[in-house]
């Protein structure tokens, strides 16, 4: 994060980190298992024969005591309907409530939708006991009920309550609303539009409560929000029956957020992140970022996309495993680079509620090399005084090397296949680069011999592009030469291969014209030079 703060530092009002989308899983332990379910019903409850009446009758119970509290309390129950987001419906009733003062409930949404269920089955044949039952895990379609409501310390949230047995519940916190009060008891005036802070009045205190966001105190307003309007056990039941909840973290979003002094250098510098991002990081940068290594036993999608979400908002999403690091830009105010996992094992991180600090620090790592490498794709500049240095012959030892340039399509094929797997951190040897450049430029061993490939190899590490780690017969792009490269290779693909492939010299027919500002800005100056020569001539 570093290296873009320092790049883009004049342009930068300030920086922050924080959690953004946390999602976390509630469950009951001892009434998740069949045997706890006989346990509960037999001895506690003093049931004899378990049906599937008497797991519906603790649903009737938990329904109708939520009527009656909504109807108590005037709070609006409805059923959801299908492909509507009620977000923007809801968000004038939460912030009445938030200007209010007031904390509680203010809708609740029904549901039907998949979850944890049991299944009674009666036995095929005669037992011992008439009344034995067999009890099935499955999953089915029940009601589960949305309730959005205010608290004084986790802000705004949603939680969803499965009606039915093992009564599974799932809370939707934001690590901004975490924030705001926190800020709000300190006196610090701040601005947040949707879910981000565009402008506060002291930027330290802003990330240090980000960082003071305990999952302690989150578990404590979880259960007593849990207590207050999840199902009911009487006094005896709890008592003969440990009935706490334990909690643990099914999808974190860790956002790395930079907002601007001005908005128009948003979107230029996401635009250009997104081509460099499409075309540079590849499988193996992905592993590096991430931070693991990627076998063919690897399972999920290892790719980056572009998504379009809204009409103008683009998404560049880098995906690995079960998680993915994504940037974009919001409302032309900020730009942020998130990173999303949906499987914590994946970063060899515990699930439990009470680990969120360690989890914030490996995603918060993710950010960091994401945003480095993004870094080193923006900062490449026309550096004529480097393309000089490097045309020039130099010497290896004793063996004079002849210089790099623009037009030798070997480097530049080689300089791309190192800058892709530039994430090896020890380096490859040649045998697997040699593969790697065949491969990806689709070419023989006829075409590209290795005995070239060493030479191409010399010559970069004469010029000091390259390097041997550990004098070991690896090879490895330098600090020095990854910024050289980067260089190179984008102005070779990007610059003079449109250029020497278009016909500039007679603007093409309207219908054949092709839609791309470099061609059309290239026969503009093109025109403009030959009304400057006739201008000459006529002086």
């Amino acid at each position: 994060m570093e290296k873009l703060t320092q790049l883009f530092g004049r342009s930068i009002r300030f920086a922050y980190h924080c959690f953004d989308r946390i999602v976390i899983r509630g469950y009951l332990s001892t009434l998740s298992r069949p045997e706890n379910i006989v346990y509960f019903f037999r001895t506690i409850k003093q049931v004899d024969c378990i049906s599937k009446e008497t797991l519906r009758q603790r649903t009737d119970q938990y329904l109708s005591w939520v009527a009656a509290y909504t109807q108590n309390h005037e709070i609006p129950l409805v059923w959801a309907e299908k492909d509507v987001r009620k977000k923007d419906d809801l968000a004038p009733l939460r912030t009445r409530m938030q200007r209010e003062g007031r904390t509680g409930v203010y809708y609740v949404l029904k549901s039907m939708e998949q979850g944890p269920s049991f299944r009674i089955v009666t036995p095929k044949f005669p037992t011992e006991d008439p009344a034995w039952r067999k009890i099935v895990p499955q999953r089915s379609r029940y009601t589960h009920l949305y309730f959005y409501l205010i608290d004084d310390v986790l802000g705004p949230f949603a939680m969803r309550i499965g009606a039915y047995l093992p009564f599974y519940a799932t809370y939707y916190l934001n690590g901004h609303d975490i924030i705001a009060p926190m800020l709000a008891a300190e006196g610090v005036q701040f601005s947040m539009k949707d879910n981000a802070f565009v402008s506060v009045a002291d930027p330290v205190a802003l990330q240090a409560a980000a960082d003071r966001i305990d999952p302690h105190r989150i578990q404590e307003r979880l259960d007593y929000w849990t207590f207050m309007l999840g199902p009911k056990f009487a006094q005896h039941e709890r008592d003969n029956m440990d009935l706490r909840r334990y909690y643990f973290i099914s999808q974190i979003e860790h956002a790395q957020n930079i907002i601007f002094k001005r908005n128009h250098p948003i979107h230029s510098i996401f635009e250009r992140s997104c081509d460099l991002g499409l075309a540079r990081i590849t499988t193996h940068r992905i592993a590096n970022i991430f931070g693991w290594r990627i076998t063919k036993r690897t399972q999920g999608k290892h790719q980056v996309v572009l998504d379009q979400m809204d009409h103008g908002h683009h998404v560049l999403r880098a995906y690995s495993k079960n998680a993915f690091v994504k940037q974009y830009e919001k409302d032309n105010t900020f730009l942020r680079i998130e990173t999303c996992s949906n499987n914590l094992k994946d970063f060899r991180q515990k699930k439990a509620l009470e680990h969120l600090p360690e989890v914030a620090e490996k995603l918060q790592a993710v950010n960091d090399r994401f945003a480095d490498a993004q870094a080193e794709n923006l900062n490449v500049e026309m550096d004529y005084p480097l393309l000089e240095k490097l045309a020039k012959p130099c010497r290896l030892k004793s063996q004079r090397m002849a210089g790099i340039r623009l037009e030798n399509d070997r480097i530049i094929r080689l300089l791309e296949v190192l800058m892709h797997s530039s994430s090896h951190l020890g380096g490859q040897n040649a045998a697997n680069i040699y593969r790697a450049v065949l491969a990806a430029h689709q070419l023989t061993p006829e075409q590209y011999t290795r005995n070239q490939l060493a030479y191409d190899l010399r010559k970069l590490r004469a010029h000091g592009l390259i390097e041997r780690p550990g004098n070991r017969y690896v090879y490895a792009l330098s600090d020095y030469g990854r910024k050289a490269a980067a260089m190179l290779v984008i102005v070779r693909n990007r610059i003079l291969r449109p250029i020497a492939g278009s016909l500039f010299v007679r603007s093409p027919k309207p219908s054949l014209k092709p839609n791309s500002k470099l061609q059309a800005q290239y026969r503009r100056t093109t025109r403009s030079f030959d009304d400057l020569i006739a201008l000459l001539k006529a002086a």
